[in-house]
């Protein structure tokens, strides 16, 4: 499995189980792949942030590292990481690649919000970047 991509500890282990292997002999395996370096939490995080980042919100990714189970070190670590990146700019970025054109009724505007909630980016802020656009938006 890890010769295809990056698994979280808690991934791998989860998938192992449920093929029928022990759980006491997949945990003690586990250790031995940490140990020698083949898996790491911290190199899944990275992997996944930088996949993620620049299409999808902080909060996005950090819900996504939790959901996958990645380790609090590892986590807190790429969470430490993502407080750097501008969302507002992100969120700009990604709606002017989407949607070149400002929202020309009220269909395209709820489009427009949909998307950009969809990746993870707070109602507050979306709308500020419509305002910012040229784009009414009625609260």
């Amino acid at each position: 499995m890890l010769a295809r991509r990056e698994y979280p500890a808690a991934e791998l282990r989860a998938r192992l189980v449920a093929r029928g292997a022990p759980a006491a002999e997949v945990d003690a395996e586990l250790q031995v792949l940490q140990a020698d370096g083949y898996l790491s939490d911290a190199r899944y995080a990275a992997m996944r942030v930088a996949g993620m980042a620049g299409r999808y919100a902080r909060r996005a990714i950090a819900h996504r590292l939790r959901e996958d189970g990645v380790g609090d070190d590892a986590r807190a670590t790429m969470e430490a990481t993502l407080a750097a990146v501008d969302d507002a700019a992100d969120a700009r970025a990604l709606l002017l690649r989407r949607f070149p054109e400002p929202a020309g009724d009220d269909r395209e505007k709820a489009r427009q919000v949909r998307f950009l909630q969809s990746r993870g980016y707070a109602l507050a802020l979306v709308l500020r970047i419509l305002r910012e656009r040229g784009t009414a938006v009625d609260d």
